[in-house]
């Protein structure tokens, strides 16, 4: 498992915002799933920013609606 350096984690916060900006506030939930799907790419090495991305995208395609 990769460390992640302080850039990277800087990196996935920006990205995290980014993919859920457009989630009401309260959608910890769903944040939180799309997190962990980013965490888990970054953390098998991925760390082009591109691909956390798009990472993050799919998941947020894949969360359940009830946790929007």
């Amino acid at each position: 498992m990769a460390q992640l350096d302080s850039r990277t984690v800087s990196a996935l916060r920006i990205i995290l915002d980014d993919v859920c900006g457009h989630l009401p506030l309260n959608s910890i939930t769903a944040r939180t799933f799309v997190a962990s799907r980013i965490l888990e790419h970054a953390k098998t090495g991925e760390q082009s920013f591109d691909e956390l991305r798009q990472a993050g995208i799919e998941a947020l395609r894949v969360v359940p609606s009830m946790w929007r």
